[in-house]
């Protein structure tokens, strides 16, 4: 009996031992793919509408742009500048370090890239002293996510590459539908949101070191809308048909 007893003892032992490894195991081959690969965002403001929407999650690919110090959690000083770099495109939409403190993520769209000039007029995005095509789509009527309802003119705009997306202008002459011109270091980008007189973006703030880069955006996984809460399963229906939408097409 004593024999039976401690086979099962330790056949028990073995069972938690290898759980707790398959565990550990598990979550080194996450920490690494998000390290390496991807890295999932959830959007908290509307700077990006109508490409994404407050309540998307999406994932950011970190392979895209090569990798700096806020490629791995944390953003510790381990090097400087980025490895295996690659140049991101006019009209990527790019997850990034905000300058102001090195910490919080933001996401924006890549306007300008190092050596560029850059200028407002009108709401017009100025390149290189060429108006960036901007065509006139139409008004839509649009509830935002805190509840309130507005009518907005929505645009196509055309990057020189041939990157197209469209852009919502809430109010003609707002503060930065009319900017100075602004040149672009080296090393550095101009990025802008989407809804352009509802965004913060390099207007205001300034430009976007290189080295700030973590990803550019690749897919929405899943959206939610304001009525959506992990914790009440009784509002887990309130998904948005925005599943694996991706980010890279003309939209």
């Amino acid at each position: 009996m004593t024999e039976k007893t401690d086979a099962k003892v330790e056949a028990g032992q073995e069972g938690w031992g290898e759980t707790f490894r398959t565990i550990f195991w598990a979550l080194i081959i996450a920490a690494a793919l998000r390290t390496v690969f991807y890295q999932p965002f959830t959007i908290p403001s509307e700077s990006m509408r109508p490409q994404l929407l407050v309540g998307d999650y999406l994932i950011a690919s970190k392979y895209a742009y090569g990798y700096s110090r806020y490629s791995l959690p944390f953003g510790p000083n381990l090097f400087r500048g980025r490895v295996m770099a690659s140049a991101p495109k006019r009209g990527d939409i790019v997850v990034f370090k905000w300058p102001r403190d090195n910490k919080t993520d933001y996401i924006k769209r890549l306007i300008g890239l190092p050596g560029d000039t850059v200028q407002i007029r009108k709401g017009q995005v100025i390149l290189n002293g060429k108006p960036v095509s901007r065509e006139l789509v139409g008004d839509e009527a649009i509830v935002e996510h805190r509840g309130s309802s507005r009518t907005i003119t929505r645009y196509r705009e055309t990057m020189p590459n041939g990157h197209s997306y469209i852009t919502y202008n809430m109010v003609d002459g707002s503060r930065y539908d009319n900017t100075p011109a602004y040149r672009v270091p080296d090393g550095h980008y101009f990025m802008m949101g989407d809804n352009r007189d509802n965004s913060l973006d390099s207007r205001d703030w300034g430009f976007v070191p290189a080295q700030n880069l973590v990803g550019r955006g690749e897919k929405i996984l899943i959206s939610v809308n304001s009525k959506f809460r992990l914790a009440r399963p009784w509002t887990w229906y309130n998904f948005r048909s925005r599943v694996f939408v991706s980010l890279r097409k003309n939209r």
